[in-house]
């Protein structure tokens, strides 16, 4: 039987320090680093080992005004550093796994993503630093040839009680809100926000599932995204299916092209 999985690209504000609210502009603050992965793996997301293995170590946590309670996991931003001596002028693209309690920066990166926005051969001198002047903005998150991913939390109990996460969400988007059927029926069940990018339910319906995400891409961006797909009947907890439809939406904002740095990263 056919089932949809529906996704609504709705209006949405999005206000950060040090600024106004433009979500594609050039902001300034700090940056330091871990000296172990693991906080920034085991954080507040709720990524685990996947944080590494999907994002290809170029990870970070946030303040709580990015990391938004957990709205923010799964985005991308790039940030360099402003030391000219030392870092490249692209910097590197980050992906938010964590919140960052540290009030002195607005992000703490992985140590492998720290010494990528250094220069060729200057990644240890920056790294000895330990924090930086950045400046960042947000921008698309892109993964070619990945779908967006629907993974079965481990401590799922079937058919009790169903957790999950969403992997590879591409474009400049957020997820606001899950909902769970069974195939055919539409009394939606919503799932409530656990933690960072783990949505859960107790009222799980039989069946094979069908879902619906609301998803928003910031300010006047409007789309329904429709697509058949369904967690098969016999779902298992660790389990990953492939939704089959990949996120590419982007805020469309008026700001000049030095604001949103158009100029400046590409």
């Amino acid at each position: 039987m056919d089932s949809s999985f529906m996704i609504f690209i709705g209006f949405f504000v999005f206000t950060i320090s040090f600024a106004n609210a433009c979500d594609r502009c050039i902001h300034q603050s700090k940056a330091a680093y871990y000296y172990s992965d693991d906080p920034i793996q085991y954080g507040a997301c709720g990524y685990g080992s996947l944080a590494n293995e999907s994002f290809h170590g170029y990870i970070a946590g946030a303040v709580p005004l990015l990391y938004k309670q957990g709205a923010g996991c799964g985005v991308c931003f790039q940030v360099r550093c402003k030391n000219k001596k030392l870092c490249s002028p692209i910097g590197a693209k980050i992906v938010l796994t964590d919140q960052n309690y540290d009030n002195r920066t607005d992000f703490v990166l992985s140590r492998k993503a720290f010494s990528g926005m250094a220069r060729w051969g200057m990644a240890q001198q920056l790294l000895q630093l330990g924090m930086v002047d950045i400046e960042y903005k947000r921008v698309p998150c892109g993964y070619k040839n990945k779908n967006l991913l629907v993974r079965i939390e481990e401590w799922s109990n079937k058919p009790y009680y169903l957790a999950m996460k969403f992997l590879y969400q591409g474009g400049q988007t957020e997820i606001k809100s899950v909902d769970i059927a069974q195939v055919g029926r539409s009394d939606w069940e919503g799932l409530k926000r656990n933690y960072g990018a783990i949505w859960d339910t107790s009222k799980v319906p039989e069946g094979a599932l069908q879902l619906r995400l609301v998803v928003t891409s910031g300010y006047d961006n409007e789309n329904w995204i429709w697509t058949n797909y369904e967690i098969p009947a016999d779902w298992k907890s660790g389990e990953t299916y492939d939704t089959g439809i990949q996120i590419e939406e982007i805020a469309k904002e008026s700001c000049s092209p030095r604001e949103c740095g158009d100029r400046i990263w590409k």
